[in-house]
């Protein structure tokens, strides 16, 4: 299997059967110090996936999510677009943030909303209600990451910028646990002082956005990697077996032993 798969396409017919789903990194200004904090939820311990990990808001992406993205990006590649989507929809239900849209959302707004999606399952019938226009071009595709077997997560990585630093936001108690705003360099910290757990391809994004003085400085260090598919693997070396990702897609780090790197 190749290691450059497309982005903009599904994964071929031959290779495992695997999950698309999107995730967001979102930036605000910090409350203290000068590195830009990050938004990460702490997963339930019941979760198949990340059960207990703390993640950045994502999940899988559904079928409306791809009928509201052919409505709202029809020139764009769907396979970005619906990501996009569920970017922004997942990121609603879990902590309750409304990203992504023309005007500001109140927090009453925003609580209101995140009621009707549960209710509903869908963004689109929110969108309709709340009269909201949204801007899915704010989400930078930043990131493509999918393990090469059946039923694993064909994850799409994008960051955004919040901007203030004032913002309301609640975890979403059926799927996580906590949610908190740290720096990419503190939750590594906490990470090793282990005070959270975080699975293989966090750990590796939050080492690449630790490079970031500012949001800025993201964008164009991102701009600077064109996206495509990582495909994690194993290496065989002098002291064990290692989880890898292949050079060139912007990550200071590309591996760790084996026996000490989460993976889902």
């Amino acid at each position: 299997m190749p290691l450059t798969t497309p982005s903009d396409q599904p994964m071929p017919a031959d290779a495992p059967s695997v999950v698309p789903a999107a995730t967001v990194v979102i930036f605000r200004r910090p409350r203290s110090g000068e590195a830009p904090e990050l938004l990460m939820v702490q997963r339930a311990h019941e979760m198949r996936f990340a059960g207990g990990a703390a993640v950045f808001p994502g999940g899988r992406v559904d079928p409306a999510d791809r009928d509201l993205a052919r409505r709202l990006l029809p020139d764009e590649a769907e396979e970005i677009a619906a990501a996009r989507i569920a970017a922004i929809r997942e990121t609603l239900e879990e902590t309750g943030l409304v990203i992504a849209t023309r005007a500001p959302v109140s927090a009453s707004d925003a609580a209101a909303a995140r009621r009707m999606l549960i209710e509903t399952g869908e963004l689109a019938p929110v969108l309709d209600h709340f009269g909201w226009e949204l801007v899915p071009e704010r989400l930078t595709f930043y990131a493509h990451w999918c393990p090469l077997w059946d039923k694993a997560f064909d994850t799409r990585f994008f960051v955004t910028d919040l901007g203030t630093g004032a913002v309301d936001v609640a975890v979403d108690e059926t799927e996580n646990t906590h949610l908190f705003w740290t720096s990419a360099a503190g939750a590594l910290e906490m990470a090793d002082r282990g005070e959270i757990s975080v699975i293989f391809p966090t750990r590796r994004n939050l080492e690449r956005l630790a490079q970031y003085a500012s949001f800025a400085e993201a964008l164009a260090e991102i701009a600077a990697h064109p996206v495509s598919r990582i495909h994690p693997g194993t290496e065989h070396r002098a002291d064990g077996e290692w989880l890898v990702i292949p050079d060139g897609h912007g990550y200071p780090v590309l591996g760790q032993p084996k026996a000490t790197a989460r993976r889902g």
